[in-house]
């Protein structure tokens, strides 16, 4: 059996371990949600989303989520019965509509964050100074592979 190491010591190894690793790490992540929250994880992506670009119409929502549109639709219809999301008309467009975060979205949201940063910041402190820096090295990269 390779070990970690030996195993990412070419690209395609690499890519397995991070897939791995990565999908792993989300589903623990996942795990730790703010127990009052009942919304879908495919929901609070797009409460993040929301909370880190400001107003979005539908189609960009849906773009930037990599998701159909009907799919965001029924998301956002979830979200706004909540009284996550607001939706109001485009200022310049008024074919278009824009949702934006309502306080009780926002709070849902970074309730939900706190607590998940929280237990990984626990994990971050079992690691050693020099693994730290290499994850403070690897985030920018991590969030680049992210978006790309």
């Amino acid at each position: 059996m390779p070990t970690v190491e030996r195993a990412a010591r070419t690209d395609a190894g690499l890519a397995s371990e991070l897939r791995f690793s990565v999908m792993r790490l989300r589903r623990r992540l996942a795990g730790e949600r703010h127990p009052d929250n009942e919304l879908s994880m495919n929901a609070m992506a797009v409460l993040g989303a929301l909370y880190r670009n400001g107003d979005l119409t539908p189609s960009e929502l849906a773009a930037h989520e990599r998701v159909q549109p009907p799919s965001m639709t029924r998301t956002l219809a979830c979200l706004d019965d909540g009284g996550h999301v607001v939706r109001r008309p485009h200022e310049t467009d008024r074919r278009q509509v824009l949702v934006g975060l309502t306080d009780h979205g926002r709070a849902t949201l970074l309730a939900d964050r706190r607590r998940r940063d929280e237990w990984l910041a626990l994990r971050l402190r079992d690691l050693t100074p020099d693994e730290r820096a290499v994850l403070r090295a690897a985030a920018p990269i991590l969030e680049k592979l992210s978006t790309s």
